[in-house]
């Protein structure tokens, strides 16, 4: 079978989408992921064709392998980012057992939270809401793109570009959060 042709690959696609999709899913359990790795299988195909080799099996079994193989990697991805997410509640909770508790503190955090999110609505909109995924969502930037429908060069641009803009509006504000950005973008 040529996959390089297009009607050859309709009718592969026609085959074996079922196939590629019921593997992601079982692995998966949710239908878009599991249709997002289905798409993937048959993009890389379409862009290297020549990588199947029918002399080393069929082309159902090739396919299906490689959306358990993309399957797994989301999988994985997910469980890591929950791991993290699992730790960062715990950081933060010990950090909020331990906050100094005096009122002039208190005030001074409160005025940074207060900045930094005047800082995010003058964000342009896709800028804010790659940032915010990134930084409070936890989220890749792989992921940020899926989910905007963008390519990755632009997520990550967005992400660049939105911290460069929120640095410099904070730094506006908070003369001494020009210093050290880090804790007064954690503290929002």
């Amino acid at each position: 079978m040529d996959l390089s042709d297009p009607q050859q690959f309709s009718r592969a696609y026609d085959e074996h989408g079922r196939g590629v999709y019921a593997a992601a899913f079982r692995i998966l359990g949710n239908a878009a992921q599991a249709q997002d790795v289905t798409q993937d299988v048959f993009l890389k195909v379409w862009r290297a064709p020549q990588k199947f080799d029918a002399r080393r099996g069929e082309l159902g079994s090739y396919l299906r392998l490689m959306a358990r193989s993309r399957a797994l990697d989301l999988w994985r991805e997910g469980q890591a980012a929950g791991r993290a997410g699992d730790r960062l509640k715990v950081v933060v909770a010990q950090e909020e057992r331990t906050t100094d508790d005096r009122p002039g503190t208190l005030v001074e955090r409160e005025d940074d939270r207060k900045a930094i999110r005047a800082a995010l609505r003058a964000l342009p909109q896709s800028q804010r809401e790659a940032v915010v995924l990134a930084y409070w969502g936890g989220m890749t930037a792989d992921e940020i793109a899926r989910k905007a429908g963008v390519p990755l060069g632009t997520a990550k641009s967005r992400i660049r570009l939105g911290l460069a803009k929120l640095r410099d509006e904070v730094a506006l504000d908070m003369p001494a959060a020009a210093e050290t950005p880090a804790p007064a973008l954690a503290a929002a």
